[in-house]
């Protein structure tokens, strides 16, 4: 799967998260728990995704797009 992510956010979400965007993959790999962000209008479809990383839980706000997963957050 291919996920894509502003690389000026990318560093923003390491350094205060520890978090690299650019592993958002292996999230997915993983068991994961999605639903739709329905809490206003985003003008695009929004999904939250509850999965693992280096045994640690975390949570990828993310749209879709075309065969692609643009990251838009996470924590």
């Amino acid at each position: 799967m291919k996920i894509e992510f502003d690389l000026d956010k990318r560093q923003t979400t390491l350094d205060r998260r520890g978090l690299d965007r650019a592993r958002a993959a292996e999230i997915f790999a993983g068991a994961t728990l999605t639903v739709a962000d329905a809490r206003k209008d985003y003008g695009e479809p929004r999904f939250i995704t509850i999965g693992r990383l280096d045994r640690r839980m975390v949570v990828s706000v993310w749209t879709p797009r075309g065969a692609a997963r643009l990251a838009a957050s996470s924590a």
